[in-house]
């Protein structure tokens, strides 16, 4: 007799970005870790910041409101000293993103791409296609996640998930 799989709550894993911004939703219960869905939101306002944000703002809020998560795992932002410039604009994009995430009223959890990274593969300073196998292996799919933000968005929800009970969370 197969057990029915009950779904406890949803993980909202984010990785966040000007103009490709990676989603996934996974659905945790009584079993491993199950893809609920994924994909990216597209900021398409080229040369305009305001209407990138928007479009981010917008396409993060419709997934919330259709998925309703019970949390969001948010990729930190990692600032390179050389580029201190892209550090900044994408720290707008974070901030829209826990804004969609505020008026929704679920918490965001913090979580840095080392930290990620070592806990799906064991190495803080995982590529991107180590990275996308390791999720693959995790979720059992069939084919490796497309594009890499999408990989990187379920691998901050994964994060979460393995994490969620030593933080005491959700």
């Amino acid at each position: 007799m197969d057990r029915e799989l009950v779904i406890t709550n949803r993980i909202l894993g984010i990785d966040p970005g000007l103009n490709i911004t990676g989603y996934g939703v996974l659905e945790i219960g009584n079993g491993p870790p199950r893809l609920c869905e994924a994909g990216v939101v597209r900021g398409r306002s080229r040369g305009s910041l305001t209407g990138r944000l928007l479009e981010i703002h917008q396409g993060v809020a419709d997934v919330i409101a259709t998925l309703r998560p019970s949390v969001m795992a948010l990729e930190q932002l990692y600032s390179h000293y050389a580029r201190p410039r892209t550090a900044i604009l994408m720290g707008h994009a974070r901030g829209v993103i826990c804004l969609a995430a505020a008026e929704a009223g679920i918490p965001v959890m913090h979580y840095a791409s080392t930290q990620v990274k070592r806990i799906l593969t064991g190495a803080g300073r995982a590529g991107k296609l180590q990275m996308q196998r390791a999720i693959q292996r995790e979720l059992h799919l069939t084919q490796l996640p497309e594009p890499h933000d999408v990989a990187d968005a379920l691998a901050v929800a994964l994060c979460h998930c393995y994490l969620k009970d030593k933080l005491g969370g959700k």
